[in-house]
């Protein structure tokens, strides 16, 4: 294979059906957006707020986040260049290591990141919705078998997985119109409450008490049924802030969905680089500016028994809703049906993002010999149609298997890993392949780039030795693929 060959997609001259460019910049940052926003924005800034204790830490995680997120977007905009073909990340894995390492990655796509970010998605969908039908709530026990339930917000979320993939089965033009749609309405929709935050919402107590602890960093959890408060400082308050990030990495994770649709994209080459960075900057200035409407509206240090929505603050926001908690101080008692609607949308849309890109690669990886031999076809949409259904079928099963919670971890140490080695790989194919062409350039190469290393490495040894209960099973899980890659790879031959 030549140098040539290695860059240009296995996939398009091999079948009768070849995808149809329909995504422009406009869709494609809407891809990016949508993929990016779901429920985590409206709910984790108070786990947030109680690991680190005071509104300059939770500003600045999320900046940090921000930050972080811009740099892998514009790295990524060189390697989006090299090779505009459906796989998008692993594909730049297999070129700049290996085969395998491709492969690690896509079975840990398959297996965590994006399966269990649509589950997680798809039961978040699932809550809200109760809030408007109470009886799709996760206490409406359908089947109970031992310890294993199974709950109406389950299946309804099982429900709205199967039908995206059924639209995005349709064709691509129609996953786009679906993408569009709902990405337009909860931009605009999370545009009204933090106007309305920032405008109505400022309350007199919440600006004093939080202008009193600006600067007080601690750690709250419980304890025996009352509130601990451990001081932060130094080393601690470095750890705690790399915890903190783990919530506002999963918010702002799956930007590099669109590198997967490439071969849909228009003009690829130009119109990957630009959405990931419009996309990731429009969703970072989203999340600050919702979190400084929080902090305007409820004082970040709340009491767990208290019985209104400022004296429970932002730490301890009911079931973790800041969002909904902001919205009952603005429009009363007609907030948690206008935040489960702003919900509805955002994570439905959020999911049909997810659902729409990750599928490609797994059509990839079948082009390679190293999945499922039907998940390489098009099907009469022009779409990797049996991918789509294995990608549900999964999806679905994660639905059934955890908590939110427990998919977020395990889905945010496997991300940070496999970004380490992706824009590692700039560097590698800097050197091995210096001719080849290069549209755009990372921004800031070197240093950003290793800037970003460096910073994740040092999340994921933080969440290595804080959150091992979930980071360690996700290694495991990356390191399970070897001997399943052989198994692909001695079944092609």
């Amino acid at each position: 294979m030549t140098q040539n060959d290695a860059l240009q997609s296995p996939s398009e001259n091999a079948s009768e059906h070849n995808f149809r460019r329909e995504l422009g910049v406009v869709s494609s940052t809407l891809i990016v957006v949508g993929s990016m926003v779901g429920s985590g924005i409206f709910i984790v800034s108070a786990d947030i707020a109680r690991t680190v204790g005071s509104p300059v830490m939770l500003m600045a995680v999320w900046l940090a986040t921000g930050l972080l997120t811009l740099i892998a977007a514009l790295s990524y905009g060189e390697l989006a260049g090299m090779m505009p073909e459906a796989g998008g990340q692993y594909v730049y894995l297999r070129e700049a290591y290996s085969p395998l390492m491709g492969f690690l990655y896509g079975w840990t796509l398959f297996l965590v990141i994006q399966t269990g970010m649509i589950a997680a998605v798809a039961v978040a969908f699932a809550k809200f919705t109760a809030v408007l039908l109470p009886w799709l709530g996760t206490d409406n026990i359908l089947l109970s078998v031992g310890n294993f339930k199974i709950s109406a917000a389950q299946i309804f979320a099982i429900g709205s997985i199967v039908v995206l993939t059924y639209l995005n089965s349709r064709g691509v033009k129609g996953g786009k119109i679906v993408q569009d749609v709902f990405t337009v309405a909860k931009i605009l929709g999370i545009a009204g409450l933090i106007f309305a935050g920032l405008t109505l919402g400022v309350n007199d107590e919440a600006l004093v008490s939080n202008l009193s602890n600006l600067w007080k960093h601690s750690w709250t959890h419980l304890e025996n049924g009352s509130v601990g408060v451990q001081p932060l400082s130094g080393t601690w308050l470095l750890a705690a802030f790399g915890v903190a990030m783990v919530g506002s990495i999963f918010s702002s994770d799956a930007w590099n969905s669109i590198t997967f649709a490439a071969g849909e994209v228009v003009n690829p080459k130009r119109t990957i680089p630009l959405s990931l960075f419009l996309g990731t900057c429009l969703v970072t200035v989203i999340y600050l500016l919702s979190n400084l409407a929080y902090l305007v509206t409820l004082p970040l240090v709340g009491d767990p028994n208290g019985q209104t929505v400022i004296q429970r603050g932002i730490q301890f926001a009911t079931e973790d809703r800041v969002g909904t908690a902001v919205a009952s101080v603005v429009w009363g008692s007609g907030a948690a049906t206008v935040m489960a609607i702003l919900i509805m949308i955002s994570t439905f849309g959020c999911n049909n993002g997810l659902i729409l890109s990750g599928a490609r690669v797994f059509y990839a990886m079948s082009k390679d010999g190293l999945f499922f031999k039907r998940a390489g076809a098009l099907n009469r949409n022009d779409v990797p149609g049996y991918a789509l259904i294995i990608q549900a079928l999964w999806a679905s099963l994660l639905c059934l298997s955890g908590s939110y919670g427990d998919l977020l971890d395990y889905v945010v140490f496997a991300i940070l890993i496999f970004y380490v080695l992706t824009i590692g790989g700039i560097f590698i194919l800097r050197m091995k392949r210096p001719h080849v062409e290069r549209p755009y350039k990372a921004f800031g190469y070197p240093v950003l780039p290793a800037l970003y290393i460096l910073a994740a490495l040092a999340i994921c040894v933080n969440l290595l030795i804080f959150k091992p209960k979930f980071t360690y099973p996700g290694l495991f899980i990356v390191l399970s693929g070897i001997p399943v890659f052989y198994f692909w790879k001695r079944r092609a031959q």
